[in-house]
C-alpha cells in the first residue's frame, strides 16, 4: 500500500466540505447544495477506490494508519480497514449524495429560522454526520471511536431539531438524552479497559489500542469483564437500537425530514451494530458468550415486536420506522448466534436494510410532501395518477419483506439459518416476523396506492427527475444485491472469519438425524 492517508482523506473531505459549504454567501443556496453534493460524490469515488485497492484474501486490517496523538493517555490516531468496515462505509459514501439530492429543498424553509443561512447549515450537517460515522467505522483506538461515537449526535440533533415537524423539539432532545446516556455508561466502560491494560504488564501500561487490547486479551476478574461488557452493550444497544432501548428512534424518525431519518436509521444507527460486532465481541469474548442467550432474547422480541406494532400503525412513516426496530433486531440476531453464516447475514443486513428503509421511506416522504399528511386512511388509488411513485414504493416495500430476488431476502435468510444453528427456538420464532412483515407492507400499500382515488389525491404529481434519480439506484441495488451479493459476501466473510477466531466460536457441526454430535447413532 502506498503512504497515502487515504482514510483521512476519506473522512476529511466532508468535513473540509462543510467548511466551505457554512463559508458561501447567504444568497447562495443552489451553490451551497451543489457543492454539498459534489463533495459527497468526491468521497464515494475515494471510497470506491479503496474497495478497489482493498484485498479481502489480504491483512485483516488494510490502509492502516497510526500517529502519536495523547501519548499519556496510551491513545493514538489509528485508523484501518476490514471487511465489515469497508461495506458500511461504501453503504455510508452511497447513500448520502442521494440524500443530499432528496433533501434538496429541506433547508430551505426550516421552522422558526425563516431564510437565512439554514439550507447551508443543513447539507453542512449533514457532511459532518458522514465524516464522523465514517471514523467511526474506520477508527483502531477505543478513545478515537468513542469521541466520535459521541460527537456524531451533535450535528444529528440539529438536523432533527432545526428541521423537523411539529414535535421535532421533542423528539431531538430524547434522541439526545437517550444516547448521551448511553454514552456516559460507555465512557466508564472505556476508562475501565484502560485500567485493565494498565495493571497488566504485557501491554506496558494502559493503552486503547484496539489491536493491541484484542491480541493480549483482557486479564481480569470475569464479573468486571461481563460489566465492561455491559457498559459497551448498552451504549450500542440505544443507538441500534435494541429493544427495549428503542423507544426514541419512532418520534425521531417521524419528526425529522425524510433525508434525515434515514440518514439517522440506515447510517448513524449501523455504528451501533458494527460496535457490538466489532467491540463487544471481540474485546469480551467470554462475556459475549455468557451474555449471547440473552442478547438473543431481546432481539427476538424486537423482531416481533416492531412488526406488530408496525401492522397497527396509521401513520406511515412512523409504521416504516417500526420495521427498522423489528430489522434491526434481525442484525443482532445474527451477530450473537456466533457463527460465520449468521455474522455475514447480519453485516449483508446493514448495507440492505440501509438501501431499502433509504428507498421506501424517502418514496413515502415524496408522497407526503405532496399531499401534506402522513396518515395512511388519507390515501387511496394513488397509482392512478402517480404510478411511477407506486411501483417503486411496491419494489421498495417488497425488499422490506425480504421477497426472494430482492436484496434482504438473502440477508436475512443467512440471519436464519445462522440462527438455527445455534438457537433453533430463537430461529423459529423470528421467521413468524416474515408472515407479519407480509402484512404490514401489502396492507400499506393496498390502502395506499390502490383502490379508487380518493378525494384530495387528485393532484399527486409523479415522480421528478430528481426524486427519480435518487430513487432508480436504490432500486438497482436491490435487485443487483438480490441476485449477486457474492462481491460484498467475498468482503464480508474473510472479516467475519477473523471475528469468530478472536471470540473463540466456531460453527456448531451439523447433525444427520439418527446420529449424535458425537458420531453415535440413537433411536
Amino acid at each position: 500500500m502506498s503512504g497515502f492517508p487515504w482514510l483521512t482523506a476519506l473522512w476529511v473531505l466532508p468535513l473540509v466540505g462543510a467548511g466551505v459549504v457554512l463559508a458561501l454567501p447567504v444568497h447562495k443556496r443552489a451553490l451551497a447544495k451543489s457543492v454539498a453534493v459534489g463533495v459527497s460524490v468526491l468521497v464515494l469515488c475515494l471510497a470506491v477506490v479503496l474497495a478497489i485497492r482493498f484485498d479481502p484474501t489480504g491483512e485483516q486490517y488494510q490502509f492502516v494508519e497510526s500517529h502519536a496523538w495523547i501519548p499519556a493517555f496510551g491513545t493514538r490516531y489509528i485508523l484501518g480497514l476490514d471487511g465489515i468496515a469497508l461495506v458500511l462505509v461504501l453503504l455510508t459514501t452511497v447513500l448520502v449524495p442521494l440524500l443530499l439530492l432528496a433533501g434538496w429543498n429541506d433547508g430551505d424553509t426550516a421552522p422558526d429560522y425563516g431564510q437565512r443561512r439554514m439550507a447551508h447549515t443543513y447539507v453542512a450537517l449533514t457532511l459532518m454526520v458522514e465524516a464522523m460515522v465514517i471514523v467511526s467505522f474506520t477508527a483502531l483506538d477505543v478513545l478515537l471511536f468513542y469521541i466520535f461515537f459521541e460527537a456524531m449526535l451533535i450535528p444529528m440533533y440539529f438536523l432533527i431539531g432545526g428541521f423537523g415537524g411539529v414535535g421535532r423539539s421533542y423528539a431531538a432532545v430524547k434522541f439526545l438524552l437517550y444516547n448521551l446516556f448511553g454514552g456516559l455508561i460507555m465512557l466508564a466502560a472505556v476508562i475501565g479497559v484502560y485500567v485493565v491494560t494498565a495493571r497488566q504488564d504485557v501491554f506496558g501500561g494502559g493503552t486503547f489500542d484496539f489491536r493491541v487490547i484484542v491480541a493480549e486479551g483482557l486479564d481480569a476478574d470475569p464479573g468486571v469483564l461481563k460489566a465492561l461488557f455491559l457498559g459497551f452493550m448498552f451504549a450500542f444497544a440505544v443507538k441500534a437500537p435494541l429493544w427495549p432501548f428503542h423507544t426514541w428512534l419512532p418520534g425521531a424518525a417521524v419528526e425529522a425530514t425524510p433525508a434525515s431519518a434515514v440518514l439517522m436509521m440506515a447510517v448513524v444507527d449501523k455504528v451501533g451494530t458494527f460496535g457490538m460486532l466489532r467491540y463487544c465481541l471481540q474485546m469480551f469474548p467470554e462475556a459475549s458468550a455468557y451474555f449471547a442467550p440473552f442478547v438473543t432474547v431481546l432481539a427476538v422480541i424486537g423482531i416481533i415486536y416492531g412488526a406488530v406494532l408496525a401492522i397497527g400503525q396509521t401513520d406511515v412513516m412512523r409504521l416504516i420506522a417500526y420495521t427498522s426496530i423489528s430489522h434491526f433486531g434481525f442484525i443482532i440476531l445474527g451477530i450473537f448466534a456466533m457463527t460465520s453464516q449468521g455474522q455475514a447475514g447480519s453485516t449483508l443486513y446493514m448495507v440492505n436494510h440501509g438501501i431499502s428503509t433509504a428507498a421506501l421511506f424517502l418514496i413515502a416522504g415524496f408522497l407526503v410532501s405532496r399531499r401534506g399528511t402522513r396518515l395512511i386512511a388519507d390515501y387511496g388509488g394513488v397509482q392512478k395518477v402517480a404510478p411511477v411513485m407506486a411501483g417503486t414504493f411496491l419494489v421498495a416495500g417488497l425488499a422490506t419483506l425480504s421477497l426472494p430476488g430482492l436484496a434482504p431476502f438473502i440477508s436475512e435468510f443467512l440471519v436464519l439459518v445462522g440462527t438455527f444453528s445455534r438457537y433453533q427456538i430463537a430461529a423459529v420464532v423470528a421467521t413468524f416476523a416474515l408472515v407479519l412483515a407480509a402484512i404490514y407492507v401489502l396492507w400499506l400499500y393496498q390502502r395506499m396506492m390502490t383502490g379508487p382515488l380518493k378525494e384530495g389525491n387528485e393532484t399527486v404529481r409523479d415522480l421528478v427527475r430528481r426524486e427519480i434519480a435518487v430513487v432508480a439506484p436504490l432500486i438497482a441495488l436491490l435487485l443487483v444485491l438480490g441476485v449477486y451479493p457474492k462481491p460484498v459476501l467475498d468482503v464480508i466473510t474473510p472479516a467475519v472469519g477473523h471475528v469468530l477466531v478472536t471470540v473463540g466460536q466456531h460453527d456448531p457441526a451439523p447433525t444427520v438425524a439418527g446420529q449424535d454430535p458425537e458420531g453415535g447413532t440413537h433411536r
